[in-house]
């Protein structure tokens, strides 16, 4: 365990202050659509250069913090993941807040991501170099059927229909193979178009397929858009503490899972979120409840998005490899600052990785209060800002987003049209989920796969590429118990009404 003196150094009062405002700015960053974690990061950046590098960690880690717990509120309250990493928190965010529970679902999520975020620092701390290692250990194949398993895990959590979850994951790995091919540049479905040559971007996808139909809906229907049937309680931190407390062993097991996936660099909180919920529903007792409003859906997601920040740090530090596109920004604001990372950081740089961490765990406790206020106020937002004055907002803030990812109007047409398409879809019974993490997914799993694909037919060792590593096989087990588990529940819960 490092020296005491790295703790003191962490808690000075600059240093809670660069925490304090970290994860105020990202929360609020993170809560708004389209303005994601990454561009949270990256656009305070410049703030760092002035800074020693330990301030400048603690800095940009309290807003990645909280960027990715902001994306819970636009969740929860408008069912659109204010970032990719909270795709899995509207499943049951949002049905809770329909029913009135909205100011609990919030204070859940916020609990859930400290503790995520503590689990996932605790890691960072005290197994870096050792938990390094796994990430080494994983090549393009093993990426290929990690991508192939998260695609299983989304379509098997499509509102119980397994055939269009399927259809629209690859609906969504259709559109990730519009524009250049990453390894062979051949141009595919363009049709000409100019545009369409850099792809589908795809938090543009993402806004698109999520909030548009909820403007849509909104516009469409007279109705309000959350049922209230009682006054906001306020922070409703107790009865949030009790559900946790209740479902504590599903919470760290969705906090460790977090934090092993966030070790896998490109992998993020997205794969982390569905695998920490799929597996929260699979072992529940309470499982037919998950997707109508149940908190330990929001717990898992919540606990495990947050534990990647953590997890993610440890390539980062100790390989020099970034966990996910936060930590790449992060990475490339310590190399201007002439921090060079690798293992000899953690000896020859201690007192800015150590500071930084214990930085970690205070940012993250922070995020508690900060979480709860900002929380109670944007639910009460909501609830009470007429559709007039709503609709609009969200739409603005929607083009915003969309636009400043490339500062390019071609992504704001797409996004309008990708989300039209989705609305039509819902009306048939298919959910954006599975088309969206088909989009994050299906990169990945085409370099993989052309990668592992090129290294086995230039060995001749193709078939032992695919399936022939232990770490392969092993998620080519949880690919199939995935695919199998709904059909075979259905046919227990069969014979259990039979008998």
């Amino acid at each position: 365990m490092p020296g005491f003196e790295y703790l003191v150094a962490a808690l000075t009062l600059w240093h809670i202050f660069l925490a304090l405002s970290g994860v105020i700015a990202g929360t609020v960053i993170g809560s708004l659509p389209g303005l994601t974690a990454t561009m949270a990061v990256a656009v305070l950046v410049p703030i760092t250069f002035s800074m020693a590098p330990s301030s400048a960690l603690i800095l940009m880690g309290a807003i990645y913090t909280g960027a990715i717990y902001g994306g819970a509120y636009a969740a929860i309250l408008l069912n659109t993941p204010g970032t990719p990493s909270a795709i899995a928190t509207t499943f049951d965010g949002f049905p809770m807040a329909r029913r009135g529970e909205g100011d609990l679902a919030i204070s859940i999520a916020c609990l859930a991501s400290v503790t995520g975020g503590f689990v996932g620092a605790a890691f960072l701390l005290m197994l870096s170099p050792p938990l390094a290692k796994v990430a080494l250990a994983f090549g393009p194949v093993e990426y290929f059927w990690l991508a192939v398993f998260g695609l299983t895990l989304i379509s098997a959590l499509s509102e119980g229909n397994l055939l269009k979850g399927l259809m629209g994951a690859c609906f969504g790995l259709l559109l990730a193979s519009v524009g250049i091919a990453e390894i062979s540049a051949d141009v595919r479905f363009t049709f000409g178009s100019q545009v369409l040559l850099g792809g589908i971007e795809t938090v543009s996808a993402l806004i698109g397929l999520y909030c548009i139909p909820v403007l849509i809906d909104l516009v469409a229907t007279p109705d309000k858009h959350l049922k209230v049937t009682h006054q906001p309680r306020g922070f409703r931190f107790f009865e949030a503490l009790a559900i946790s407390w209740k479902a504590k062993l599903s919470l760290l097991r969705s906090s460790v899972i977090g934090t092993l996936v966030g070790i896998l660099p490109g992998a993020g909180g997205s794969i982390a979120g569905l695998v920490a919920y799929s597996e929260a529903r699979r072992t529940s007792s309470r499982r037919e409840h998950f997707g109508k409003g149940e908190p330990e859906g929001i717990l898992a997601t919540e606990s495990a998005n947050n534990a990647t920040v953590g997890g993610g740090f440890i390539p980062t530090l100790v390989l020099g490899i970034p966990g996910t596109p936060p930590d790449a920004v992060i990475l490339g604001a310590l190399l201007i600052q002439g921090v060079r990372t690798g293992p000899s950081l953690f000896t020859e740089g201690g007192s800015i990785v150590y500071t930084f961490i214990y930085g970690l765990f205070i940012a993250t406790a922070l995020m508690l209060p900060v979480g709860l206020v900002i929380g109670r106020y944007a639910y009460r937002t909501i609830i009470t800002v007429p559709k007039a004055v709503l609709v609009p907002t969200v739409a603005f803030m929607t083009m915003i987003g969309t636009y400043a990812i490339r500062n390019s109007v071609s992504d704001i047409i797409i996004m309008i049209v990708l989300g039209v398409i989705g609305w039509i879809l819902n009306r048939f019974g298919f959910s954006p989920s599975p088309i969206v993490l088909g989009l994050i997914l299906g990169r990945i799993a085409e370099q993989g796969f052309v990668q592992a694909w090129t290294i086995g037919a230039a060995t001749g060792e193709l078939w032992k590429m695919f399936f022939g590593r232990p770490i392969s096989l092993a998620i080519i087990v949880f690919i199939l118990f995935s695919l199998s588990y709904p059909l075979l529940r259905a046919r227990w819960s069969r014979r259990a009404g039979r008998t």
